[in-house]
């Protein structure tokens, strides 16, 4: 029953969305500062505590998990579509940037692959 998280996910959303709000007012811009970080922060830190406390079904700490590990990368996934918009937004400058970084990324994964690889050929898996 994966639909149990929902509420908990909701709540520790709307909670990180509001704390972001204040700590964005707090330093004088109009907007989110971390908000989904502290959603995050709240699921795990509410997670946690439930399970220790022994105040879930088995079903529940089920779906809580499976939502804590599904918010991650959808939040991901929103916050480099809002990154694209604003490097568009942001003129030639950002997107070479992220051009560069990306094409970086790029070359670093056959270095990156190699890692943790037996150099013995003889050795089978």
């Amino acid at each position: 029953m994966k639909i149990y998280g929902v509420a908990l996910l909701c709540a520790c959303f709307l909670a990180g969305k509001f704390l972001g709000q204040l700590l964005g007012k707090a330093i004088g811009l109009d907007g989110d500062i971390g908000g989904v970080g502290f959603a995050m922060l709240l699921l795990m830190l509410a997670g946690a505590y439930l399970h220790r406390k022994q105040w879930l079904s088995r079903e529940s700490e089920a779906g809580i998990w499976f939502w804590s590990s599904m918010y991650i990368p959808i939040i991901v996934a929103m916050a480099a579509t809002l990154n694209v918009r604003a490097a568009f937004e942001g003129g030639w400058v950002a997107l070479l940037a992220g051009g560069a970084a990306t094409f970086a990324g790029l070359l670093l994964v056959p270095l990156l692959a190699k890692i943790g690889k037996d150099t013995d050929p003889d050795t089978k898996p």
